[in-house]
């Protein structure tokens, strides 16, 4: 995927409803793009649905969903992605992403569990992408997920159930840069070994956000914190593998002032601009 293929651009924040005030301050030329969760901003109106249009009159959007439970042994919410779907239209929102897990069986599970790295999960899952898609008329992304543990009957690595899920569906990625390295503690592997093994032309955008390290060996994926610098390190060797995409920094709650939460909007655009300006070199060279 070459960069003017992006539906966003840049560098993305996502917009939280208790500091909603206080991010009226952030302009388009410090952030790109925002992010929401559907789930929080469907049917809302009132004072919170005034603020939200101001916001997607402002800035391009995305919507990052948190119970679509895409490997749930339960059907499909399709009622979920059709009020997903009439969100983005209402509001001129580029794109939908959600994550490679599942929440739900009979009820609600209240955690973002990990799919079985099987293949009868990679044509089930597939499957139910392609539905998702089917609805609302446009490709979607899945993100590279966090776990702590596999699901049970594991027949393949991560990296390969992850890569035939977006081939055999034919959906993009949503690349986390901090659950690649949150994995890759947990379950001992080379982070940039696995990032280097991903389909560029399936990126979307990236995340990228804090954790907090629970053991030596046991990190969970918080955005609650600062990103640590080996996190901004693999970031950095992202942009060099396969050049500059869409980067939004998640901070889900230990929300910092805004000024110093866009310190690391700005870092993200630093790391942008170089290997940028790094590219234009070596056309130009």
């Amino acid at each position: 995927m070459k960069n003017n293929d992006y539906l966003i651009h840049g560098t993305g924040l996502g917009l939280r409803r208790e500091v909603i005030e206080e991010m009226k301050q952030i302009t388009t030329d410090q952030v790109n793009f925002m992010e929401v969760a559907p789930e929080n901003w469907i049917g809302v109106g009132g004072a919170y649905g005034k603020q939200f249009r101001e916001f997607t009159e402002k800035f391009d959007f995305v919507v990052h969903g948190l119970s679509l439970s895409i490997g749930s042994p339960s059907p499909l919410d399709e009622e979920l992605v059709k009020q997903t779907g009439k969100l983005m239209k209402d509001h001129g929102i580029k794109f939908y992403s959600e994550h490679l897990t599942y929440c739900s069986d009979d009820g609600h599970l209240y955690d973002l569990l990990p799919i079985p790295f099987t293949e009868e999960a990679v044509h089930y899952v597939a499957a139910r992408i392609k539905r998702v898609q089917d609805i609302l008329g446009q490709q979607i992304a899945m993100e590279n997920a966090s776990y702590y543990t596999p699901a049970p009957g594991k027949e393949m690595e991560e990296i390969d159930f992850l890569k035939a899920v977006l081939e055999e569906a034919d959906c993009s990625l949503l690349l986390d840069i901090n659950n690649i390295y949150v994995n890759s503690v947990n379950h001992q592997y080379d982070p940039v070994k696995f990032l280097k093994a991903l389909p560029a032309e399936r990126i979307a955008y990236a995340h990228i956000a804090g954790h907090y390290n629970e053991a030596d060996d046991l990190i969970v994926d918080t955005h609650g914190s600062d990103v640590i610098e080996t996190v901004w390190d693999l970031l950095d060797k992202a942009y060099e593998h396969f050049g500059v995409f869409p980067t939004l920094l998640e901070r889900d709650f230990n929300i910092p002032p805004i000024p110093e939460l866009l310190q690391e909007v700005d870092r993200i655009t630093q790391y942008q601009n170089k290997w940028n300006e790094k590219g234009k070199l070596s056309v130009g060279s």
